[in-house]
């Protein structure tokens, strides 16, 4: 039985436990990307949106450069917390998208229109939510569970010099999927009258 938006939209959840099984073909996840890319709107026709889809081993490859990249930073007996996150969370999963910003798109929307020069940053940053939340919930529709993770801006340089990707990109967070392994914890949801305002 079919389902709805509004179904789509309360069924996605974070998974935390990640198989490296696929519900579907590699090239219909390049099509889930692809056409997020495509239909989802942003300010001024923005498109400031990059993204990157990383299977087998280049996904593995990115959850490594973030354990070593922490691994540097803190000390060890917490590191043993991270890294078993890290393993048994997101690099246990199929694959990972990341999102990045164009800052070289933003810049130039911002000399084309001088008066909404401050905003561009943050309707950039709306578009890239956009972007997150359609293919997460899209991925759901097909069978993944996904989480958003930000191990950003500590990674950011080394995913760009692996990847070879322009200085002018941002990363903004990284999305490991994969097959759940588990079904998340029951969500919380605050169902305060206060949440929502409407006057008439």
């Amino acid at each position: 039985m079919s389902h709805t938006f509004k179904d789509s939209i309360k069924h996605r959840r974070s998974y935390y436990a990640l198989s490296n099984k696929s519900s579907i073909p590699d090239t219909d996840i390049e099509d889930i990307i692809r056409y997020a890319y495509k239909h989802v709107p942003s300010a001024f026709n923005l498109k400031s949106t990059r993204l990157v889809l990383l299977l087998g081993d280049e996904h593995r490859k990115l959850w490594n450069i973030a354990k070593e990249t922490l691994k540097a930073l803190i000390p060890q007996e917490a590191f043993i917390e991270i890294d078993k996150k890290i393993s048994n969370s997101f690099a246990s999963g199929y694959g990972t998208i990341l999102f990045f910003e164009d800052n070289d798109v933003v810049e130039k929307l911002q000399k084309k229109f001088p008066l909404y020069k401050d905003s561009f940053p943050i309707w950039s940053n709306h578009t890239s939510a956009m972007h997150q939340f359609a293919i997460w919930t899209m991925l759901e529709d097909v069978g993944f569970g996904a989480s958003l993770q930000h191990y950003n801006p500590l990674i950011d340089n080394e995913v760009r010099k692996t990847w070879n990707l322009p200085d002018s990109w941002t990363l903004i967070a990284q999305m490991p999927f994969g097959v759940p392994a588990q079904e998340p914890n029951e969500k919380t949801i605050d169902t305060s009258e206060d949440m929502v305002r409407v006057f008439k």
